[in-house]
């Protein structure tokens, strides 16, 4: 079967579909555990695909520093480097223009950086960028492009816009034509809605597998999010996969899917996890807490992972206020199975037509 995105139900907003790759099939609504350095951070692999997770995510601009490109091409690519069976889908680098802005340079032909390891100089242009991504051997390729600072200076995302759409155009003819591989366009614009679509226009032009929304979850207010999101998703491609990048909360998820979007990836569950935080059906739960020491329950035993219904509340507190490595383990474990449980009923209730219904079951659940 060749690679591709098939859409087979569409209910109350929320679309189901899959996504065809050489690694496997991913259904969507599908959230992505990112794995920057060829690692989902504290994790095992086989913990990741235990949670039913289907694709994860690695970075361009990580991986180029440490350990190099040249080290993981040899063996094959990202998926025998880190012994991943997965999809896997690489971020281009495009997002560390803006993350990593105080040490690095725009220019029209690409990003000069500083290595925030060593202070090396580094270029980024979008040939590299793809070249990066086809040695690393990702299912799925995302163009080199500016996402910009969360701000209200139209001018300044104008200009984003404008170099992103010339670097789309240079990311596709370096990508080629390669039947086992999809390669996505990133729609910017901020929170203008205009920009969006001028954005999303000159990207259809050009013609991509399917289409991400980049620059937001950057600062603006959830509500700005949605605004865009309300806005654009109309008018993309039906027929093409729609991936909103770096989000999000669980309510920023159920809030998206709710809009259109069908693929996500955030660091949170992680990031999260190794803080203490829990996201589980019945709320958020710092394990901190002191209200949790003599709490025997289970995390949450609606979630099917070990972490979430074998451990206590009150060893967990005890693990992570004594700063053991197995709460950022376990806690993270609970995480990533939480969002993809999350995921599975998305796509259960768009599949019974019951979408509208779950959306307004859990949305104010998800959001407290």
């Amino acid at each position: 079967m060749s690679v591709s995105f098939k859409l087979l139900n569409e209910n109350a907003g929320g679309r189901l579909g899959q996504i065809i790759t050489t690694h496997g099939v991913i259904d969507t609504p599908a959230f992505m555990p990112v794995g920057t350095a060829a690692t989902v951070k504290s994790l095992l692999i086989d913990q990741v695909k235990s949670t039913g997770a289907q694709i994860i995510l690695g970075n361009t601009y990580h991986l180029m520093l440490r350990p190099g490109i040249e080290r993981i091409k040899r063996v094959g690519g990202l998926h025998q480097f880190m012994n991943c069976n997965l999809p896997i889908l690489t971020d281009s680098g495009g997002f560390q223009v803006m993350s990593l802005s105080k040490i690095s340079k725009i220019t029209d032909d690409g990003v000069y950086f500083n290595s925030h390891i060593d202070g090396k100089k580094i270029f980024l242009s979008p040939e590299i960028s793809i070249q990066i991504q086809k040695d690393l051997n990702s299912d799925i390729v995302m163009i080199f492009d500016e996402c910009p600072e969360y701000t209200k200076d139209k001018n300044r995302v104008l200009k984003a816009v404008n170099l992103s759409i010339d670097w789309a155009k240079k990311s596709k003819i370096e990508f080629g034509n390669n039947p086992n591989k999809l390669l996505f366009g990133i729609v910017q614009g901020g929170i203008f809605n205009d920009l969006r679509k001028q954005s999303l226009d000159q990207l259809i032009e050009i013609n991509f597998d399917g289409y991400a929304l980049g620059g937001l979850a950057v600062g603006e207010s959830q509500q700005e999010m949605f605004d865009v999101l309300d806005y654009i998703s109309p008018f993309l491609p039906r027929e093409k996969a729609h991936y909103l990048m770096g989000v999000g909360t669980p309510s920023d998820l159920l809030g998206a899917v709710k809009r259109g979007m069908d693929m996500f990836d955030c660091v949170l569950p992680t990031r999260s996890g190794r803080t203490g935080l829990a996201y589980t059906w019945t709320g958020k739960k710092n394990l901190k807490n002191a209200k949790y020491a003599l709490d025997d329950t289970p995390l949450d035993p609606i979630v099917n992972c070990p972490a979430s219904n074998s451990y206590s509340k009150s060893y967990l507190n005890h693990l992570v206020n004594s700063n053991e490595i197995l709460a950022s383990i376990l806690l993270s474990w609970h995480n990533v199975a939480f969002y993809q449980d999350l995921m599975q009923k998305i796509r259960d209730a768009i599949k019974n037509n019951n979408f509208e219904n779950f959306y307004k079951e859990n949305f104010e659940l998800l959001n407290s």
